[in-house]
């Protein structure tokens, strides 16, 4: 009876080692294709019986008025893409928003990075603004919203202050506190060996910070969407914003779902196109197999 098992323990490590690393890679590729097949379809599930419910829901139980239907969501998108809208294409509604949502994001993620990371390497004048930081804070966007197309119109110009109101805070804080947790040994034996501040900075402060600042850049973009619209609800003559003003003045469920999904849509291209650049720039992480890694 021994005699067996040790037969069978031999075979097994004979398999074991026989496996090349070739097939241990081609094993590992598809199951993590059958994975991902698997979380697609999970997905497309879930959105077909949402769709479907809402659908049977709005056609026999409510008033589709009032709440709309996918039917007629998707006849709208139709229509936008096909004859326009009643303030012109639909494609120059989308690049008004796009255009002001990524200008601004631009300057306000340039303004964030920079103040942040000056302010979180100096304590004394972090003391010193940070009641004034906190305060413009706290101000309603949309108060800022009006005052801006007070001051600059109806134009771009009103739209992207407002994008860069939002954008600033949000990578501010990121970049902020990315600067006071780098390790103070790192720049002690850096400035020893006769770094100067500008070099501590720029080749260790800022790499550093890097992970803080591009993980802001996600939830950043999102408000610069939100500025834009919000500009453009308040007063504008085109964009994404209009549209759902508009359609909420004729009572216009489907154009107002439509408007939202158009955004959506942009918004998750903006993500995936911000993961690239991050994986990218993040190279040298360690890949991370936490469980909620991909949520």
């Amino acid at each position: 009876m021994s005699l067996e098992l040790a037969r069978e323990n031999d075979s097994a490590t004979t398999e074991i080692v026989t496996e090349t690393e070739q097939q241990i890679l081609d094993r590992v590729r598809t199951q993590a294709r059958k994975t991902k097949a698997r979380t697609w379809g999970l997905r497309a599930l879930i959105v077909v019986l949402w769709l479907g419910s809402w659908e049977l829901t709005a056609s026999y139980w409510i008033d589709p008025f009032f709440y709309s239907k996918p039917s007629l969501i998707w006849d709208r998108l139709v229509e936008w893409f096909t004859q326009g809208t009643q303030f012109g294409s639909i494609w120059l509604q989308l690049f008004t928003t796009v255009e002001e949502a990524v200008l601004g994001f631009a300057i306000g993620t340039v303004a964030g990075v920079v103040l942040g990371v000056l302010l979180g390497r100096s304590r004394y004048w972090a003391d010193v603004l940070a009641p004034f930081i906190k305060a413009l804070n706290a101000v309603p966007r949309i108060v800022l919203a009006s005052l801006f197309i007070i001051w600059f119109g109806l134009g771009l110009q009103s739209k992207v202050a407002t994008v860069v109101v939002l954008v600033f805070f949000a990578v501010f804080f990121n970049a902020f506190t990315g600067a006071r947790e780098v390790d103070g040994n790192v720049i002690n034996n850096a400035r020893i060996l006769g770094a100067s501040r500008m070099k501590v900075l720029t080749s260790i402060v800022l790499p550093s910070a890097t992970t803080w600042i591009l993980s802001s850049l996600h939830t950043a973009f999102g408000f610069a969407l939100i500025g834009a619209v919000v500009g453009e609800y308040a007063g504008a003559s085109m964009g994404l914003g209009l549209l759902i003003s508009n359609a909420q003045g004729t009572f216009d469920a489907a154009g107002i779902y439509a408007g939202m999904i158009v955004i959506t849509v942009v918004a998750l291209v903006a993500e995936w196109l911000i993961g690239l650049a991050e994986n990218r720039l993040l190279k040298w992480r360690p890949s991370q197999v936490a469980s909620g890694h991909g949520v």
